[in-house]
């Protein structure tokens, strides 16, 4: 859970790989919507814990489809709805503040559609 700089890993394996989408979508979301600073406010950094150990538990492992494809729906309604409204604002705006990591997404979602 490192909100500084990118460890530039190239062999993260597929679950930190969404862990590390998700903390970027949820630092732009709180930059942008709650408080203007680099590191997310308390509320979203639980938010982002809470959603890395649902990942951890994730029973899909690396055939892990998107949140948004999957069957089962592991969150609490409210923190999927917390989720949701993240995912719906910086989805988006992730082709401009994080490219590679939106085109990695798209790409996975075509290779992987449920």
């Amino acid at each position: 859970m490192n909100w500084g700089q990118e460890n530039g890993n190239s062999s993260k394996n597929f679950i930190e790989g969404e862990k590390e989408t998700l903390r970027k979508m949820i630092t732009l979301y709180c930059r942008k919507q709650h408080h203007g600073a680099e590191v997310p406010c308390a509320g979203c950094r639980d938010l982002f814990s809470y959603a890395c150990k649902r990942l951890d538990l994730c029973k899909f492992g690396a055939g892990k489809p998107s949140c948004k494809k999957c069957p089962v729906h592991c969150y609490k309604p409210g923190q999927r709805k917390e989720v949701k409204k993240i995912m719906r604002y910086a989805g988006p705006r992730m082709i401009i503040y994080h490219p590679l990591e939106a085109i990695r997404h798209i790409i996975k979602n075509k290779k992987y559609p449920l």
